[in-house]
C-alpha cells in the first residue's frame, strides 16, 4: 500500500520549469545555500596556508558545519510549525549571511571553525524548510518539487567550487563574503515573492523527528544515506588535498564534478527510477561510487581528475533517489521526515572529512578512499537486508511510469 496519498496538486498541470515566483525565489537561495557546501573546496589548502592549519584542522569547516546541520534539523519541524515556513527560511538564511561574513574576518582556524558551526545552525533552518515549501508550492506534484530540489543542489554544489575558484585566487577571505552577499539577494527575494505560509494545524513537537524513525522504512532509507554521505564527503572534503593543483584547477576539478551530479540528480536518477525502480538505482550507484573510489586509489595523478569527476554520476543518482525514498517511505509529514533522515544522513557528512584526513595523515592518503568504498559496500548490505521495509517505492516507481504513458493508455 503507498505511504502517502497523492499531493493536492494536480499532477496534469505545470512542469519542473512552470513554477510560481515563489518557488524559484526558493530554489535560487537553495542553489547559494548547496553553493556553501563546495565553495571552500578549493580554497582548503589556501586556508591551511594562510591560517597556518594542517589538512585535519581545515577539514573541522566540514565536520562543524554538516554536525550543527545535523543536530538542528531536529529543531526544524519545531520551529516552523510555530512560525511558519517563510519566517524559518528569513531566519536561516539572515543566520548564514551573517555567520558567513563573519568567516571571512576570521583570524584564526578555530574563528572559522565556530563560524562555519553557525552557518550550519542557519543551513539546517533553510534547507530543511525549503524542500517542504517547494513541494507544498510547486505545481507538478512531489516529484516535479524534488527534483527542482535536486537540481538546485547539484547547480549549487557545481557553481560552490567555481566560485570559491575565482573569488578564492584574490584572497580566500572573498568567497565568503560573496556567498554573504548572494544569500541577502536570497533574503529579500522570498521576503518579497513567497506569500506567507501557514503554521500547520498541529506543531511538530521536539521528540518527532527521532520517533519517525522507528518506522522501518525511513530508518533504512536515512542509516543508508549516512554510510553513502559517508563517501560521498570523502571524495568532496578530501581529494582537494590529493589533487595537488592551485585554486582554479581545484575548482574546475569540482565543477566538472558538480556538472554531473546535476544531470545525472535531474535527468538520469528519473528516468532509471522509472526503467528499474528506486532501489535498485540505489544499488547501482552505491556500487559505481564504490568502483570509482578504488579506482582513484589505483590511478596517477589523471586518473584521480578523471575518476574524481565521475563519482560525480553515481552522487547525483543517489542524491534523488534517497531525497525521494525519504519523502515517501513513511506516512508521517514531510518536514517531519525530512528532519529525521537528515539529521541521521548529515552525520556522515560530519564525520568523512576529518577521519579522512586523519586516516591520510596518519597511515596513508589511499586509506580514506578505501574506507569510503567500504562504506558503499555496508550501505548496499544494508539496502539488501532492509529492502522488505522500502516495499512502498515500488508503487512510488509504478505512479511514476504511470505518469509518464500516454494520455489515451491510462
Amino acid at each position: 500500500m503507498h505511504a502517502r496519498p497523492p499531493d493536492h496538486v494536480d499532477r496534469s498541470k505545470g512542469g519542473i520549469l512552470r513554477q510560481p515566483l515563489s518557488v524559484w525565489a526558493t530554489a535560487f537561495a537553495a542553489v547559494v545555500a548547496f553553493m556553501g557546501i563546495g565553495l571552500v573546496d578549493p580554497i582548503l589548502p589556501a586556508i591551511a596556508g594562510g591560517l597556518d592549519a594542517s589538512p585535519s584542522q581545515v577539514s573541522l569547516l566540514f565536520t562543524s558545519y554538516f554536525l550543527i546541520t545535523a543536530v538542528a534539523m531536529l529543531v526544524t519541524g519545531w520551529v516552523s510549525s510555530r512560525i511558519g515556513g517563510k519566517r524559518t527560511l528569513l531566519i536561516g538564511l539572515a543566520l548564514v549571511v551573517v555567520f558567513a561574513a563573519l568567516a571571512g574576518t576570521s583570524g584564526t582556524v578555530g574563528e572559522l571553525i565556530g563560524f562555519r558551526a553557525g552557518w550550519g545552525l542557519g543551513n539546517a533552518l533553510f534547507v530543511a524548510t525549503a524542500l517542504a515549501v517547494i513541494v507544498g508550492a510547486a505545481s507538478g506534484g512531489a516529484e516535479s518539487a524534488i527534483i527542482l530540489y535536486e537540481a538546485a543542489l547539484g547547480l549549487g554544489i557545481s557553481l560552490g567550487p567555481l566560485a570559491g575558484a575565482l573569488l578564492g585566487d584574490m584572497n580566500w577571505r572573498f568567497p565568503f563574503f560573496g556567498t554573504a552577499a548572494l544569500m541577502a539577494v536570497g533574503f529579500l527575494l522570498i521576503a518579497t515573492l513567497l506569500r506567507p505560509t501557514p503554521t500547520p494545524a498541529v506543531r511538530t513537537r521536539l521528540s518527532d523527528p527521532v520517533r519517525a524513525l522507528s518506522h522501518g522504512g525511513l530508518s533504512t532509507t536515512a542509516f543508508t544515506a549516512l554510510f553513502y554521505n559517508y563517501a560521498f564527503f570523502t571524495v568532496l572534503a578530501f581529494t582537494p588535498f590529493v589533487l595537488d593543483m592551485g585554486a582554479h584547477g581545484i575548482g574546475a576539478v569540482f565543477f566538472g564534478w558538480g556538472v554531473l551530479v546535476a544531470l545525472s540528480s535531474v535527468f538520469a536518477a528519473p528516468y532509471l527510477q522509472r526503467r528499474y525502480g528506486t532501489v535498485r538505482v540505489m544499488h547501482a550507484a552505491l556500487a559505481l561510487l564504490a568502483v570509482l573510489q578504488i579506482g582513484v586509489v589505483l590511478s596517477g595523478h589523471t586518473g584521480i581528475i578523471v575518476f574524481a569527476i565521475l563519482t560525480g554520476i553515481p552522487i547525483g543518482l543517489n542524491n534523488t533517489a534517497f531525497t525521494e525514498a525519504a519523502m515517501e517511505v513513511s506516512d508521517h509529514p514531510r518536514p517531519v521526515a525530512s528532519a529525521g533522515y537528515n539529521f541521521v544522513r548529515w552525520m556522515g557528512g560530519a564525520l568523512a572529512p576529518y577521519i579522512a584526513s586523519r586516516l591520510a595523515e596518519d597511515v596513508d592518503a589511499d586509506v580514506p578512499y578505501l574506507v569510503g568504498a567500504a562504506c558503499c559496500v555496508v550501505a548496499i548490505g544494508v539496502l539488501a537486508v532492509r529492502r522488505g521495509h522500502l516495499r512502498a517505492l515500488d508503487r512510488v516507481d509504478i505512479d511514476h511510469t504511470f505518469q509518464d504513458a500516454p494520455q489515451a493508455v491510462r
